[in-house]
């Protein structure tokens, strides 16, 4: 396991039963998406897009998300390969959480003929972590199995931001859109890293573990088991900020 070099922030206060509930709440949802409906239909399908024209970056305030979330969600299942209705049990999850302190979310837009409306191609958000949410105490503990002790894991969690969803349409991937995203949601953030969780897959082959790595982040917890998901996830983290200067070469 490869550290990433965080500094060690304030040590959480115990979290409220409220908070402990939410935890619960988002559990639930992860479970539930897992053995979602392959029989309803999809609130929203992805239309298909014009993969010659740049897509536009706009940042979403909570509002505009909760507005356009069939949308966001329906690249978030195309581009996962989940079955139609996961959406369904997703969209409270995502709306809960942008709630959360520190949430920020960036949206690409692809250009569209005068008159008509601008599709969304691309979706990505976080929050700021906080030992009380449910990934935060899967990391911790997926942390402290590979043999971390407790100094390295606050080194890690104790200042982070979570990159929750990074998806870009199908037809829309392979011309940088989810990296021009990544660098706009992480701009000017105030923590001293990001970390996020994604599928493992063989040799790191595919165009996410590419941009991750290409952009500095390193091994966290590999081959990693969330509870209610039986697929192996690695975590993976760097510092921040995230500019050229601290790209690697």
């Amino acid at each position: 396991m490869h550290r990433v070099g965080l500094r060690l922030g304030n040590p959480e206060k115990p979290a409220s039963l409220a908070l402990r509930r939410i935890a619960d709440i988002e559990h639930s949802f992860d479970v539930f998406n897992i053995a979602a409906p392959t029989d309803t239909s999809s609130r929203e399908r992805v239309s298909p897009v014009d993969t010659n024209a740049a897509p536009r970056l706009v940042e979403l305030s909570a509002h505009e998300l909760r507005r356009r979330l069939d949308e966001a969600l329906a690249i978030y299942v195309e581009a996962m390969g989940y079955p139609r209705g996961t959406e369904f049990h997703r969209a409270p999850m995502w709306t809960e959480h942008t709630s959360r302190p520190g949430w920020r979310a960036v949206a690409a837009l692809s250009p569209a003929a005068p008159g008509q409306h601008e599709r969304m191609v691309g979706i990505a958000y976080g929050y700021r972590g906080a030992a009380h949410q449910w990934w935060h105490q899967q990391v911790r503990d997926g942390m402290s199995r590979s043999g971390a002790d407790d100094q390295q894991i606050h080194e890690v969690l104790g200042d982070y931001f979570e990159l929750t969803e990074l998806h870009v349409s199908p037809g829309a991937q392979g011309h940088g859109t989810g990296e021009a995203m990544l660098l706009a949601l992480l701009a000017g953030r105030p923590e001293r890293g990001v970390l996020l969780s994604t599928p493992e897959v063989p040799e790191e082959d595919n165009r996410a573990w590419r941009l991750y790595r290409r952009l500095g982040f390193t091994d966290v917890v590999r081959h990693f088991t969330f509870t209610g998901d039986s697929r192996a996830f690695a975590v993976l983290g760097r510092p921040l900020p995230l500019d050229h200067h601290s790209l690697p070469r």
